[in-house]
């Protein structure tokens, strides 16, 4: 399958592919590459939560402000 076949699928299909390479990365953590940007994005919010900087939102307020950001 190459790009052009990609613009032509459906959302739902789309979605089906994305899902399947995820399920296909995941299952074998180890293959992944280890990104050292990634973990120090990760430990710098992580303290940012531990010393309160972070307000923690429930899922649904999370999505319902972002969504608002692009209205």
């Amino acid at each position: 399958m190459n790009i052009n076949e990609l613009h032509n699928l459906s959302a739902i299909e789309k979605l089906k592919i994305i899902e399947a390479l995820w399920e296909d990365l995941v299952s074998d953590e180890s293959s992944l590459p280890n990104m050292a940007w990634h973990e120090t994005e990760l430990k710098e919010t992580e303290d940012k939560f531990l010393d309160g900087d972070i307000e923690v939102l429930d899922w649904q307020q999370a999505k319902k402000e972002l969504r608002s950001q692009f209205e």
